[in-house]
């Protein structure tokens, strides 16, 4: 017996205010435990939904330390609420005004847990952000209060429970009951002990994106490179541009959105070792400063599982990366 749980279009637009994220979502739907769900929801808010879709969701919430009649944003800004006071929620709020004339969106932190205090620290530090970094961590930001939700949305979503009998006779049932765990789990006596077949991964490794910080927007049309060291030293070292002793594990070119298409397949475990990503930025800026930007990067035995999307906010004389998620 499989379990699943449905989530519904109107549902998930409470959860994330982008509808394109819920349309996605919906049609990804059902579900059969929250690890699913989440990493579903990862793919497609990270590698799916466009600028516009992450703006649509930035403005679904009030401002912190504004009272709200959504009880989505009322739970998780209790703490906050809780420790606030006259004085502490008017510098808040120059400060919100403060980052939204820099960056034309609306602070977004996952608050759930944290004083005034904290988040008009993590405010202020994040303000010297450059507006292209802030988007991101934003957006992270935005993952992270979504997948609360869904949380909450499997702690009370009814089951549909579908069996199927050697001959295919039964059909599918609904089993009405709620979740009081965090996770739903198949409660099948039949599929006791089996590992799920269900991958966790929804997306490979290995991503990247490129942004065009000199014009503001995504870069379009840079190619890509990825390599993993397979020379005979157990790493490469500084200095050493011996190109046989990289492997090519895949290519693409950057969409319009500036994300690259899969550089490798989806894998569970990813092989421990050193990476390089390479952009052909002199094809994108002809008059720019690099022909290409390398970026050599080591992938340890405790991280396999791990996601890294390694990003190039990009300009014709200077370049910039960090790890996401």
């Amino acid at each position: 017996m499989e379990i699943f749980v449905e989530l519904d279009e109107k549902k998930l637009l409470e959860c994330c205010g982008s509808s394109q994220f819920a349309k996605e979502m919906a049609l990804a739907s059902p579900f059969s435990s929250l690890d699913q769900a989440i990493s579903a929801g990862r793919h497609i808010w990270f590698d799916k939904v466009d600028v516009n879709g992450w703006l649509q969701a930035f403005s679904a919430h009030p401002q912190i330390g504004q009272s709200t009649s959504s009880e989505w944003s009322k739970g998780e800004q209790s703490t906050a609420f809780a420790t606030a006071t006259d004085s502490t929620l008017r510098e808040l709020a120059d400060w919100n005004a403060r980052y939204m004339h820099k960056f034309g969106f609306i602070f977004i932190i996952c608050a759930s847990g944290r004083t005034t205090g904290q988040i008009l620290a993590e405010l202020k530090r994040r303000y010297s952000n450059r507006p292209i970094i802030e988007f991101e961590i934003a957006a992270q930001e935005q993952m992270k209060i979504t997948e609360l939700r869904l949380a909450k949305l499997f702690s009370a979503k009814p089951i549909v429970a579908s069996t199927d009998t050697a001959h295919g006779a039964k059909k599918a049932e609904e089993d009405r009951v709620n979740i009081l765990g965090g996770h739903l789990i198949p409660a099948s006596e039949s599929s006791a002990g089996k590992t799920s077949q269900i991958p966790s991964r929804t997306r490979p490794p290995i991503t990247t994106h490129v942004l065009d910080v000199f014009r503001g927007s995504p870069a379009a049309g840079v190619e890509v490179l990825l390599e993993i060291w397979k020379g005979t030293q157990p790493q490469p070292l500084f200095g050493d541009t011996d190109r046989s002793r990289w492997v090519i594990q895949g290519s693409s070119t950057t969409d319009k959105d500036g994300r690259s298409g899969p550089l490798m397949s989806i894998l569970e475990d990813l092989n421990p070792g050193f990476y390089r990503i390479t952009f052909n930025t002199g094809a994108y800026f002809p008059e720019g400063f690099f022909p290409y930007v390398s970026i050599v990067f080591e992938i340890k035995e405790s991280q396999r599982r791990e996601q890294f999307h390694v990003p190039l906010l990009l300009s014709p004389f200077s370049f910039t990366t960090y790890r996401g998620s």
